[in-house]
């Protein structure tokens, strides 16, 4: 069997693999046919951070880091690759390895490529302007350091701007990709036309978007595709559709993207948004890839459930392009189970925008602050009117075997007046309308008791109270 070659620029040259397997990660080509050695294999499950490349254009455009533990190496067909060794020039470090090294910020030294990654990419987005340590911290959320600490990264990180700007290496010039797009081993469609006929002939095929979930099947239980769609190069997916009532996230936009579109008419979202994992997860993996994965512990979906989200299911048959449009509570039906058949592609998530006076919480409950995985996550919207629930929606997830919306609870809360008594019963209803599992991460009593307590927190907060939060305690 012969699968596609693979093209990539990697320290400013052009190379072309043959015979790449699609379950191929990105890491394993750069460490063993590319012997780019610098970077590094910890978890290989995207948690640790010490993989953390740079993908960008050729043109060096569109760059953003990403865990190349848990990407296939196919995605990059065509991209740069950055990795920490690229950034010295004859000798000469980066400004982010010369604050490293001049702040004593590396000990072993095995998780450094990768910080000096996620610094790189954030010191190419600051362009010059110091950044501030909540920025350090948020572009490093992905990277855990065993023995040297974080401080002096930080440090390093405030202080890389002082250091004199590298010289841009040359460009290399356009070339064309030869390579068939349509290739079903690995396909990279352009065009949603393309995607679905694909789809339509191959619907057994392994639907790819970031990777970020899909890449622990293979790293961690060993799986192999025998055929991939890619839905990260279609261009109508890649888009973010503003609309009168609502906003259409195509299913490739990235999850750093999505989020902030969503925050832009909801700001309490960026917060939520930064306890997604780290950031070259957030900007590897899509929306449309988490809600299309079903996770019961996914973080997206209580909060779409929530806000009243749907899902725009498309497909070709008979040569026509045919949709249909779920709520998303509608679209799990069970562990790891969607409603969308065998030759359909969940394309679009269709978010309706706020109404005057929208109240809305979000929490997630995990053992971590950030970089973790849910054991509870709860969203609310309601609104009120002269102190009466007017209408609510209530999402829960690590609750169930998907993730759920609370209708008994809703019924409860809707059109009784918002105080601490008709609070006392939704309490005493969302206790009793799931039965959560005990996992590693959480107890089924525990969780009940978190929900419990996450609903009098969102009365709390609305009332003002001002201990609510973590933050609060700071």
């Amino acid at each position: 069997m012969t699968f596609p070659k693979l093209d990539l620029i990697h320290r400013h040259r052009r190379h072309s693999l043959v015979n790449v397997p699609p379950a191929r990660t990105l890491l394993d080509v750069l460490r063993e046919e590319l012997r780019a050695t610098d970077t590094k294999e910890g978890c290989a499950s995207g948690d640790c951070g010490a993989c953390t490349v740079v993908l960008s254009k050729a043109d060096g455009t569109h760059a953003h880091t990403v865990n190349s533990c848990i990407r296939m190496a196919h995605s990059a067909h065509g991209l740069k690759v950055t990795t920490a060794a690229d950034l010295s020039v004859n000798g000469q470090l980066h400004p982010v390895q010369q604050a490293l090294v001049d702040h004593h910020a590396s000990q072993c030294g095995f998780c450094t490529p990768g910080f000096v990654m996620s610094l790189y990419d954030l010191y190419q987005r600051a362009n010059g302007r110091p950044v501030t340590r909540d920025e350090a911290l948020e572009a490093i959320s992905g990277n855990l350091c065993r023995c040297t600490g974080y401080r002096p990264i930080i440090d390093a990180a405030c202080a890389m701007h002082t250091y004199p700007r590298p010289a841009s290496p040359p460009a290399l010039p356009a070339q064309n990709d030869d390579r068939d797009p349509l290739n079903p081993h690995y396909a990279l469609p352009t065009q949603l036309t393309q995607l679905l006929r694909l789809r339509a002939t191959h619907p057994d095929a392994q639907l790819m978007a970031g990777g970020t979930d899909a890449g622990l099947w293979v790293t961690q239980q060993h799986r192999r595709f025998q055929q991939v769609i890619d839905l990260t190069r279609v261009n109508e997916l890649l888009r973010i559709e503003t609309y009168p009532n609502h906003l259409a996230i195509g299913a490739a936009v990235n999850l750093h993207d999505a989020f902030a579109a969503l925050a832009q008419e909801r700001p309490s979202v960026a917060h939520f948004a930064e306890r997604f994992a780290g950031r070259p997860v957030r900007q590897s993996g899509t929306l449309g890839g988490n809600v299309a994965n079903g996770s019961p512990i996914g973080d997206s979906m209580p909060l779409l459930i929530a806000l009243g989200a749907q899902v725009v299911l498309m497909a070709e048959r008979k040569g026509r392009v045919v949709s249909r449009h779920l709520p998303l509570e509608h679209f799990y039906i069970g562990y790891r189970q969607t409603a969308l058949q065998a030759d359909e592609v969940l394309c679009w998530i269709v978010v309706p925008k706020p109404l005057a006076g929208e109240q809305l919480v979000h929490y997630k409950v995990s053992k971590r602050w950030e970089d973790d995985i849910s054991a509870v996550c709860l969203a609310m919207q309601y609104h009120l009117n002269n102190g009466v629930v007017q209408s609510v929606r209530i999402g829960a997830g690590g609750v169930a075997a998907t993730p759920v919306r609370a209708r008994q609870t809703e019924a409860v809360l809707a059109g009784q007046v918002w105080n601490a008594t008709v609070i006392g019963k939704a309490q005493d209803t969302i206790d009793q309308e799931f039965s959560p599992i005990s996992d590693m991460r959480a107890s089924a009593s525990y969780r009940r008791l978190v929900l419990r307590q996450l609903l009098q927190r969102a009365w709390l907060q609305q009332q003002g109270h001002p201990m609510t939060q973590l933050e609060d305690l700071a």
